[in-house]
């Protein structure tokens, strides 16, 4: 364990992603670690500076009442932009003074969770996109928050709100701005909001249009209610769809594509399939149960996904399954509701009860050179590499950091 920040918000919420940059050039050896939590806490910077394994860790500054937000915060610059309940703040990163903020009315939508916003926003240029729950779409002037536009999406395009509210940010393309609103996609000008094209009003899914370029045409990869379809993203025009039906109608997590393939997994008991989409009619090379990603999607190496299989009701298990095939090539019992990510040929995996893994991504075999205890309680974020660092972070808002440089 390099360094550890304690970090305690009401319920053992702390749902947002840290954000992690470095100190620059001129001080290579710090690193600032910003995070924010809802339920009044607020938000922190934290400087981390050492050397040789002895590192320190100290708060630099605490903003408090920033309450109910679940998304996690976007750094551009010297600004990082997050939210309130009803609240779109700018912050500037090194004294967490408020920059400029911009409220608008909106319900809290606690139903089965603690509510707030769980979206985040999206900035491009001078320009800062940001889509509530319930369909409100903002155009803010990134400098001081002035409003540009705003558009209400259920009035503009007749779509209906989903169960959880709109929850994928919105995707600059060119010149369009396209957002995951009904049935499949919604096309805005992104320096005025008028409309280019709109889809059916119909439930839209919980994901971020994934942009994919297919010979000369981009295509948006999203998910609806039942399925996940790919759209031309200056048309609309329907590329290719999949019946795709998990229960809740939370298709949330992101497809993983590779060439003319795409693998699709979600939890609750649905499962993963293959397909091949080259000819324009999805066709599934294989099905199976094999892989439940119910929160963090799996990741791909070298024609292998890892990730953890199963939900968070249950004793999820960490799997290795072979992309072309869904042969399962190992598991790992009682790993639960963590992340993994890769980095240098190795696994990085936070089990859902704090033990960070580090072993080789490969079939033969879950064989960890390194394994420590860093947290206690619920991880269910995926770690954070930066630098040579790892950052972790559970649910009773502690920090933990573990240098993997070479010495």
């Amino acid at each position: 364990l390099l360094w550890e920040f304690p970090w305690e918000t009401d319920f053992e919420v702390n749902a947002a992603t840290p954000l992690v940059w470095a100190g620059g050039d001129d001080h290579p050896e710090i690193r600032y670690v910003f995070v924010t939590s809802g339920y009044g806490k607020g938000c922190a910077l934290v400087r981390v500076a050492g050397s040789a394994g002895a590192f320190e860790a100290r708060q630099v500054y605490h903003v408090r009442g920033l309450r109910g937000h679940f998304g996690t915060p976007v750094r551009v610059g010297d600004h990082i932009y997050g939210f309130d309940e009803q609240m779109l703040v700018c912050l500037d990163w090194r004294t967490g003074k408020t920059v400029w903020k911009q409220s608008y009315p909106s319900e809290l939508g606690d139903k089965y969770f603690e509510g707030g916003t769980t979206g985040s926003p999206t900035v491009d240029g001078d320009r800062v996109y940001w889509l509530g729950r319930w369909g409100d779409l903002f155009c803010f002037r990134a400098a001081d928050g002035g409003i540009l536009w705003k558009l209400q999406l259920t009035d503009l395009a007749q779509a209906p709100v989903p169960t959880w509210g709109f929850t994928g940010a919105p995707l600059v393309h060119e010149n369009l701005l396209l957002l995951n609103v009904g049935e499949a996609g919604l096309a805005l000008e992104k320096e005025s909001g008028k409309r280019v094209w709109s889809s059916a009003p119909k439930d839209a899914g919980y994901s971020t249009p994934l942009p994919v370029k297919r010979g000369n045409e981009w295509v948006a990869i999203l998910g609806n209610s039942e399925s996940y379809l790919a759209v031309n993203i200056k048309t609309g025009q329907e590329a290719w769809r999949f019946r795709w039906v998990t229960e809740y109608g939370v298709n949330a997590a992101d497809p993983i594509v590779s060439g003319d393939q795409v693998f699709l997994s979600t939890g609750y008991g649905k499962g993963a399939a293959l397909l091949n989409v080259a000819s324009g009619t999805p066709e599934v090379i294989w099905k199976s149960k094999v892989l439940r990603t119910q929160l963090n999607p799996a990741v791909l190496v070298e024609g292998h996904l890892y990730g953890a299989d199963g939900d968070t009701t249950g004793q999820a298990s960490l799997k290795c399954v072979e992309l072309a095939t869904g042969a399962e090539k190992w598991s790992q019992a009682n790993f639960g509701s963590g992340g993994v990510i890769v980095a240098g040929g190795k696994l990085l995996a936070l089990s859902g009860s704090g033990e960070l893994i580090v072993a080789p991504a490969t079939p033969a075999g879950f064989r960890p050179v390194s394994r420590a205890q860093v947290l206690g309680g619920k991880c269910w974020t995926a770690p954070v590499l930066a630098n040579g660092l790892i950052y972790c972070r559970n649910s009773r808002g502690d920090l933990a950091v573990v240098d993997v440089r070479k010495k």
